[in-house]
């Protein structure tokens, strides 16, 4: 085995770090605008970032060998380095008083899950809430895609780095440059979120507002500003928010696809109908629930399907307290937090084109036991699935499995209950934010140890780099020279 090549990976950081300092200067254009002293630890922190990582990356890595594992290692550590350097203004200004629950608000932004521990977010500095709501947008597409659309990294470990970070059971490029790809990828995420900002404007919220809490919705991630969620706003605000979420479910590659005009390609996507179908089915099943808690039809649809599509898409805003809710529609939204949103989108989860490959897999296998000469392969949108992607659906779903009952096991240590530890999990490790039990839709982490704050930042950072990534990094065999 080739020894890992050390130089390329702390090359690479030495960039995130870099970045991370460029961004912590828009919340201190925030506190400038509204002369918050909070900005001068943003600066700061920014300042010594951007040096640390200038004088970092003018040390050449002394190969440019890059293989899939260093593409999984540089991934994952990355996110672990922005995180901690994100937590530092949440701490350093006193707004959150312990770095632990900063780290686990950062990580929470970042991998857009959206559990908090605050029990009161409308404390918060201007400039503070700002940042929290931006490490949703930072963290929506991806950290190193961001790198690759806007730094002129170069050589052959881009897509190593693309496929270890972007969500999904495959990645490809949607032009032969990985850079172009990201750049692409990036154009069309910020035209949808400029979109959402305009018509949450338009709807009578102030632009701080519109801006803030589009980075939250388009990063499919849930932080608010206000204590209530989206409660408080109005039914055509809340309906943008669920257009937004709705479209940033959707693969972005499709976006790509009506640009350069291949509308039919898009309707083709057996993974967009799933998506769209059981989204609405969903959106009708609990409305028929509950349709008795609320004083008509259309209201009762109307936060169904807003809360069906911040589930699904693991954004983890509420319009209402869902824990409330019949059994029936708790155990549909459940089932909705494993699912997650389509491949190659802004959301978690399982995606639901793993669901596709897996009950095609499934059915190919019982065609099998019945004629045992019959040859099928998987096939989705008229094209056959590798197996080896067939394979690592299937070790995903047993990985996915492993880690999912070790988290449930360690927090277990603490005194909650089967049902709040074993829905938390899957909050967390499917980015979607409120469970539900004693940490419901109105509640918040703050009352777990540190130590299980720990396995849920682990199950968070997990669950967005798709499993393998994190748990590379405690293979012996990944550090063997």
């Amino acid at each position: 085995m080739e020894s890992m090549n050390h130089s390329i990976i702390r090359y690479i950081l030495c960039r995130v770090i870099e970045l991370t300092g460029v961004l912590l200067l828009l919340p201190v254009l925030v506190s400038v605008f509204y002369r918050e002293k909070q900005g001068f630890v943003f600066l700061f922190v920014a300042l010594c970032c951007l040096l640390a990582g200038n004088i970092g990356k003018r040390m050449k890595p002394k190969s440019t060998v890059f293989y899939a594992r260093e593409g999984f290692v540089t991934v994952s550590l990355s996110w672990i380095v922005i995180s901690m350097i994100g937590a530092l203004p949440f701490f350093l200004t006193g707004e959150i008083s312990s770095y632990v629950d900063a780290l686990f608000e950062t990580v929470s932004g970042l991998t857009t899950t959206g559990g908090t521990i605050l029990n009161d977010v409308e404390t918060l500095s201007y400039t503070t809430q700002f940042w929290r709501c931006f490490t949703h947008w930072i963290g929506g597409m991806g950290v190193l895609v961001l790198i690759m659309a806007i730094l002129p990294l170069s050589g052959s470990y881009n897509m190593h780095l693309m496929r270890a970070e972007s969500p999904g059971p495959s990645v490809g490029k949607l032009v032969p440059k990985v850079r172009t790809t990201a750049m692409i990828l990036y154009g069309i995420y910020i035209v949808i979120t400029c979109s959402a900002i305009i018509a949450l404007c338009l709807s009578g919220l102030p632009l701080y507002e519109s801006a803030t809490l589009t980075f939250s919705t388009v990063g499919t991630g849930g932080f608010g500003v206000l204590n209530s969620s989206i409660a408080d706003y109005s039914t055509v605000t809340q309906s943008i928010f669920t257009v937004f979420m709705i479209l940033c479910g959707v693969n972005f590659n499709l976006y790509y696809l009506f640009l350069i005009r291949k509308p039919k390609e898009v309707f083709k996507s057996e993974e967009l109908r799933l998506y769209l179908g059981v989204l609405f089915v969903s959106a009708v099943l609990i409305t028929l629930n509950i349709r008795g808690d609320f004083k008509n039809l259309y209201a009762a649809f109307h936060h169904a399907l807003f809360q069906v599509a911040s589930i699904m898409t693991t954004t983890g805003f509420t319009t209402v307290d869902f824990g409330k809710w019949p059994e029936f529609s708790k155990t549909i939204l459940f089932l909705l937090m494993l699912l997650g949103a389509c491949a190659g989108s802004t959301g978690g989860g399982f995606k639901v084109s793993r669901l596709l490959i897996a009950v095609k897999s499934i059915r190919n296998e019982l065609s099998y036991v019945v004629h045992p000469r019959s040859i099928k392969k998987v096939h989705m949108d008229g094209r056959t699935v590798p197996e080896t992607v067939i394979k690592s659906t299937q070790v995903y779903v047993m990985t996915y499995v492993a880690v999912y009952l070790f988290s449930v096991l360690a927090l277990a240590i603490d005194r909650f209950d089967f049902a709040t530890d074993f829905t938390a999990v899957a909050a967390n490790l499917n980015n979607i934010g409120p469970c539900l039990g004693q940490i419901g839709p109105t509640g918040n982490y703050a009352g777990y140890s540190v130590f299980s704050k720990f396995v849920l930042m682990f199950d968070m950072l997990t669950g967005r780099l798709e499993l393998f990534p994190m748990l590379i990094l405690f293979s012996l065999k990944t550090w063997k020279r």
